[in-house]
């Protein structure tokens, strides 16, 4: 059986390598050359005319300058304060945090409700770690603390972050 006659040439195989050397020219004609690349041509827009700055400007009325007096809002002294209900920190009150000490001082809550947690840490860690014995020697340390609290000793004035307590 014969196969018909293609202008198409055989679809290449796996196995096929492309040949090394370009094909040799046909008789008669020209061997194939490239075209060469077009010219690069740069693109400037069209610059405007530059004109001289105007020597003088028109001059204005005082009567503009004055319709804007008055319009804008005068600033206060002192800006607003923040909106407490928004994080900004509120003063500790005096009463809870001596009554703290006094009750609860051998814990060392009033220095957390203060805001010194490593004091409040080491009295509580003494208490329970040591148990008894230690209950009694901090407690009686935290209930002196407690008693400077409600006194208003110049220590206990402030909290943590220096916000007067409030009475």
């Amino acid at each position: 059986m014969t196969q018909p006659y293609s202008e198409q040439p055989p679809a290449a195989s796996g196995n096929d390598l492309p040949s090394a050397q370009p094909a040799a020219p046909v008789a008669g004609q020209a061997p194939w050359n490239p075209p060469a690349a077009p010219p690069v041509q740069s693109f400037d827009p069209p610059q405007p005319a530059m004109s001289a700055p105007p020597q003088s400007y028109p001059p204005v009325a005082p009567a503009q300058y004055q319709q804007f007096q008055g319009q804008y809002p005068q600033m206060s002294q002192q800006p607003p304060m923040p909106n407490p209900a928004y994080g900004y920190p509120q003063p500790k009150s005096k009463i809870a945090a001596g009554l703290l000490g006094i009750f609860l001082g051998g814990l060392g809550i009033h220095r957390f409700y203060l805001g010194y947690t490593t004091i409040g840490v080491i009295q509580l860690v003494l208490t329970v770690l040591l148990g008894i014995f230690t209950f009694g020697l901090v407690g009686l340390w935290g209930f002196v603390e407690g008693i400077m609290i409600l006194a208003g000793a110049n220590y206990f004035q402030r909290d943590a972050k220096g916000i007067p307590l409030r009475d």
